[in-house]
């Protein structure tokens, strides 16, 4: 697959959209940056955690698939003296990630590239001034069509000592729940998208610790982060939980009972008592599993 969305929510299903349908990647791209936005925490937490844990000194960063850049500048915030060489496919979303770092004064410390990562790819060492220190791949490598073939080229692409960061999710917890109570109408909602998952995203859930063993990589260190927000949650959550929650309902149509196609198309109304853009009971749960993995020294 080409398409490599910068988090878990941009899980989508674009089998079921035509390619360049304009609703359908502004819903995309609005819910990249939401998902930044109500995750942010989250963000700064893991890439401390890279920071204190990644082999210094680190000063050029690659973040492959960053999407609108919740990575790249929560990296740019992690690592105050690092530059971000941000490669993602779409470059409609990488020109409103450099519009964003010209807002922030961050335009000299930002480089895009747009690179389909299932394609060769081109001599990033030249194009970001030498080897990487630090890779960054969020809900990226499940996406790709051989992530074995990507993570020999990662490899390649770091300085010896230099580290690469995953972060990736089960194949059962892709997406955010949002929903108070026992969880029910999710739970089949999540067990039909995993169901769906298992033929279209196979790399889904994959077992990284052993692919970036058998890439030539070490483990240096490896986490799970556990989200779980409650009130008083960021303002945009309610926006989040409706975007997230319409992608399941249009992208499972097919494999949904009527009656929960109905509970859901309550759910992401505009308004109306079950509209989650309106409601205070809303919580964000997800867990997000990570590996910082090392280019030996020799």
């Amino acid at each position: 697959m080409s398409h490599q969305p910068g988090h878990a929510a941009a899980h989508d299903h674009d089998h079921d959209h035509a390619p360049g349908d304009p609703a359908h990647e502004a819903a995309l791209t609005e819910l990249l940056d939401l998902d930044g936005e109500v995750l942010a925490d989250y963000l700064a937490d893991v890439t401390a955690w890279i920071a204190a844990t990644a082999q210094p000194p680190v000063s050029r960063i690659v973040d492959l698939g960053a999407g609108t850049g919740t990575g790249t500048f929560a990296l740019l915030r992690a690592f105050p003296g690092a530059r971000v060489t941000a490669v993602d496919l779409d470059p409609g979303r990488l020109h409103r990630l450099r519009e964003r770092a010209g807002r922030l004064g961050l335009d000299d410390r930002v480089d895009v590239a747009a690179i389909d990562l299932d394609r060769p790819w081109p001599e990033l060492r030249s194009l970001i001034g030498g080897p990487a220190d630090l890779t960054w791949a969020s809900m990226s490598m499940h996406h790709l069509g051989d992530p074995d073939q990507a993570l020999a080229r990662i490899l390649a692409l770091l300085r010896p000592g230099g580290s690469l960061a995953v972060a990736e999710t089960s194949s059962d917890d892709s997406f955010p729940r949002f929903l108070p109570g026992d969880g029910a109408l999710e739970d089949r909602v999540h067990a039909a998208l995993t169901a769906r998952h298992a033929e279209q995203v196979p790399e889904l859930g994959s077992d990284w610790t052993t692919r970036l063993t058998a890439a030539g990589f070490t483990i240096t260190a490896e986490r799970q982060f556990a989200i779980a927000l409650e009130a008083p949650l960021p303002p945009a959550t309610g926006r989040y939980a409706q975007l997230t929650l319409d992608r399941l309902r249009t992208g499972l149509a097919d494999q949904l009972d009527p009656a929960d196609q109905q509970a859901l198309a309550a759910l992401v109304a505009d308004h109306g008592p079950a509209s989650v853009r309106h409601r205070d009971d809303l919580t964000v749960r997800a867990t997000r599993l990570l590996w910082l993995a090392r280019r030996p020294p020799r």
